[in-house]
């Protein structure tokens, strides 16, 4: 094997049908020799907070190796860790097939898997992640939820600081009375019949995020679709179980995997492609249940059916060709391109897409926003995730400056628009968040951060 394994990293399936799985003598073993093989590379040093706290363990301890930390004090490592995969997708020359086999982000899964299973799990975190019931309650009561859980409203947001642990300056997703699903229903897309893509068919997996608290995403994707010919139906049984599989219950996820799988049966004998409205989502639906469920045809076959929804406006405009229409938007494009993106190991469709809009600058952004799925709204966590999230911040808000500055200096009357555009919807509030908090004379102000689809789909002069 040669030093620094050039090879494609390749994931071994999750062996927690196996009772060694949940063994936290074990576990701790594999930790301790992770860890030390961490602390020899350092390479991982900027991602998360896990690593420098792992670094910092062993800086301290009385050896300076990882011998010198205690066992329990493995914890705080773990618990820093979001599960962007970045360590393993992009960073780590030690992934398999390298002979030292490092899955880091699986192995803190597994660590948070075995203290569920041990009964060590926080209330209210469980609460939050319960995306489904939090989406028809506050769907059903969106005015009130909206307005208790605004920033802007110190009471029950202290209060919810003070009782579930969640930060009071975190934003929070906003409600909508009627779901993506719903108004898919209500209104059907016009299908282009002259579009070079025509006959392509689409089930669109609404993910819990879309459906609920973000459905102009998935509005927009519809009409950029329709405009290129693609029937399209929403599709919606449940969530894909990411937030239960950031804090190791993986015998729930499992079982969201199989329901979910079912739902989509019988669009796949149909024809259908898949197309997943949120990374994290298409993540799960593509590589997570399968390593999970890797002996179940119906999870193997709707993976291999699934794109993301940038990867598949790429996929129609290689083949078949994009239809006309698309003119240039009216700024440049910040685009940060979302870790469960590129955990997808497809390239950064992203920003491939957004390079179809003609005369549009459009710039990436490939550092971590720091936000971490639920964990970065709870105390202790927020303003970590802030930190860590900086460099991204302060190249959105410099892309952001400068182009006001050429656009002064060229005699303009108006500065250019930047859109601080992310796959991720919690990335995005979480950007515009840190560029709000960013020391910065003359820095942007981002009133959205749309869903690249979203910037497309004005491209076309779509309304949705």
């Amino acid at each position: 094997m040669r030093e620094g394994s050039l090879e494609s990293p390749v994931r071994h399936p999750l062996d927690w049908n196996n009772p060694d799985f949940f063994d936290m003598a074990k576990i701790e073993a594999e930790l301790e020799r992770v860890f030390d093989l961490c602390h020899g590379c350092r390479r991982c040093f900027n991602l998360c907070d896990s690593f420098p706290r792992l670094f910092d363990l062993v800086d301290e301890s009385p050896t300076g190796e990882v011998d010198g930390v205690k066992k329990e004090d493995y914890r705080s490592v773990v618990e820093a860790c979001t599960l962007c995969d970045l360590c393993f997708m992009v960073s780590c020359p030690y992934v398999p097939p390298h002979e030292w086999n490092i899955d880091f982000p699986h192995l803190m899964l597994r660590h948070r898997a075995a203290e569920l299973k041990a009964g060590k799990s926080d209330f209210w975190v469980r609460q939050v992640t319960e995306t489904d019931r939090n989406g028809r309650l506050g769907g059903a009561l969106a005015g009130i939820a909206n307005w208790a859980t605004d920033v802007k409203t110190k009471s029950t947001r202290g209060l919810m600081e003070k009782t579930a642990g969640i930060d009071r300056n975190a934003e929070l997703p906003k409600f909508h009375g009627k779901t993506f699903a719903r108004r898919a229903r209500q209104a059907p897309a016009e299908v282009n019949r002259e579009a070079p893509a025509f006959g392509r068919k689409v089930a669109l997996y609404a993910t819990c995020f879309v459906n609920y608290n973000q459905p102009s995403t998935g509005l927009a994707a519809r009409a950029v679709l329709a405009k290129n010919g693609v029937e399209s139906e929403v599709v919606y049984p449940a969530c894909c179980g990411m937030p239960q599989f950031e804090h190791g219950d993986l015998a729930r996820v499992a079982e969201r995997a199989r329901t979910v799988s079912k739902a989509f049966e019988p669009w796949l004998d149909k024809g259908y492609d898949v197309v997943a409205l949120t990374p994290s989502c298409a993540l799960m639906l593509k590589f997570e249940w399968p390593l999970l469920l890797p002996d179940d045809p119906l999870v193997k076959r709707l993976a291999n059916a699934t794109y993301d929804i940038t990867e598949y406006v790429v996929d129609i405009a290689q083949k078949e060709g994009l239809a006309p229409g698309l003119k240039p938007l009216d700024g440049q494009v910040a685009l940060h391109i979302a870790c469960h993106a590129r955990a997808q190991n497809m390239g950064n469709k992203a920003n491939e897409m957004m390079k179809l809009v003609p005369e549009t600058k459009v710039t990436q952004i490939l550092r971590c926003s720091g936000h971490g799925g639920s964990w970065g709204i709870f105390k202790g966590n927020f303003e970590t995730a802030l930190k860590i999230g900086k460099p991204a911040y302060r190249q959105a808000a410099q892309l952001g400056k400068d182009a006001a500055k050429q656009a002064a200096a060229a005699g303009g009357n108006q500065p250019v628009k930047t859109y601080l555009s992310s796959e991720c919807p919690l990335a995005g509030t979480h950007l515009r968040q840190g560029v709000e908090r960013l020391e910065m004379e003359g820095k942007p102000s981002f009133e959205e951060t749309p869903h690249p689809i979203e910037l497309f789909a004005r491209a076309y002069g779509l309304s949705y």
